[in-house]
């Protein structure tokens, strides 16, 4: 028996000769996703959902720690500061590049961390009340320069991607329409249901169930392109505004001097779990919308919003709560 054991194990070493190294340093290999805001919203779900299916595929242990505050600064700080082995990551959304631009914080988003994939987009919308006599935004537009300061625009809180996408959408269309922001996309909906403000610039997720049930009514989407679940609804910038582009993001990134080669791979792993025949519907049900940008044009686009964003912010005053 002690002899058919012996053999097995020398027969188990030589498969694993065979096949790689790389195969059990992989299955032993923890990685931890870091995740700046409260357990339950899209960027938790989004890890966990591509931190199971990487895991499953790959091989490594993926846990997902949730590090809030800070206006997300803490979990930045916190991933800028590991160790640069590809071991500890973090989802980041827009306010990576938001934040620095209104208040000291211990990381700098273009040189602390290394680009691994922009992930997915999720598409913002300006809705109406179903009642609202405004059926397009040209409608919303007109009525706003004929009274101005009496029309409003909500979002989801301020110094958030909504407000200052309101702001760029003010500044282009030299508008007067006072922002109000609420604590969150559900008190703006509902604000909006109860025909307390005008209209509600805000995540296609947080409104898509109104917008089916017909208590709401989108009149134009924020991206540069139109999103398939409202084909009939016009952009911005079809509108005549055409450099108008506003989108959530949501990429992951590693710590600064993270090695190149350790980089790819990650970048592959995300990329295929986004992809995943049992993943990809999922993100969709959310309005979550795969992008899988890399590397380098992941850097760019960093790199681009965070000079767009600091533009805004300044242009339009706009303050740290």
């Amino acid at each position: 028996m002690f002899v058919l054991r012996s053999l097995a194990a020398c027969l188990a070493i030589a498969l694993l000769a065979l096949t790689g190294h790389d195969a059990w340093s992989q299955a032993a290999r923890t990685i931890r996703i870091v995740v700046p805001f409260p357990a339950g919203g899209s960027a938790d779900i989004l890890a966990r959902l591509l931190g199971e299916q990487i895991s499953k595929a790959q091989g490594p242990t993926v846990l997902v720690e949730n590090r809030p505050g800070g206006g997300a600064s803490i979990a930045y700080e916190a991933v800028a500061r590991a160790a640069p082995d590809g071991n500890t990551l973090v989802i980041n959304g827009n306010s990576l590049v938001i934040n620095p631009n209104l208040r000291k914080v211990n990381y700098d988003p273009v040189t602390s961390f290394e680009p691994v994939c922009y992930l997915l987009s999720s598409p913002q919308v300006y809705v109406v009340n179903n009642a609202s006599p405004y059926r397009t935004l040209a409608d919303l537009m007109a009525a706003a320069r004929a009274k101005p300061g009496e029309l409003t625009l909500a979002s989801v809180g301020p110094a958030t991607t909504q407000h200052i996408g309101i702001e760029q959408f003010k500044h282009a269309a030299n508008l007067n329409m006072p922002h109000i922001p609420y604590p969150g996309g559900a008190p703006a909906v509902n604000a909006l249901l109860g025909s307390h403000v005008t209209a509600v610039f805000a995540n296609y997720s947080e409104v898509v169930e109104q917008l089916k049930a017909g208590t709401l009514r989108a009149l134009a989407t924020a991206s540069k392109t139109r999103i398939e679940p409202l084909p009939d609804v016009p952009t911005v910038a079809e509108l005549g505004y055409k450099d108008y582009d506003v989108e959530v993001w949501f990429g992951v990134v590693a710590p600064a001097k993270t090695p190149k080669d350790v980089v790819a791979q990650l970048s592959g792993w995300f990329t295929a779990a986004m992809q995943a025949p049992d993943v990809k519907p999922k993100l969709l049900n959310l309005g979550l919308y795969p992008v899988g940008m890399c590397g380098a044009d992941f850097a760019a686009h960093i790199r681009k919003q965070y000079d767009e964003y600091g533009r805004v912010i300044r242009a339009a005053n706009i303050k740290a709560e």
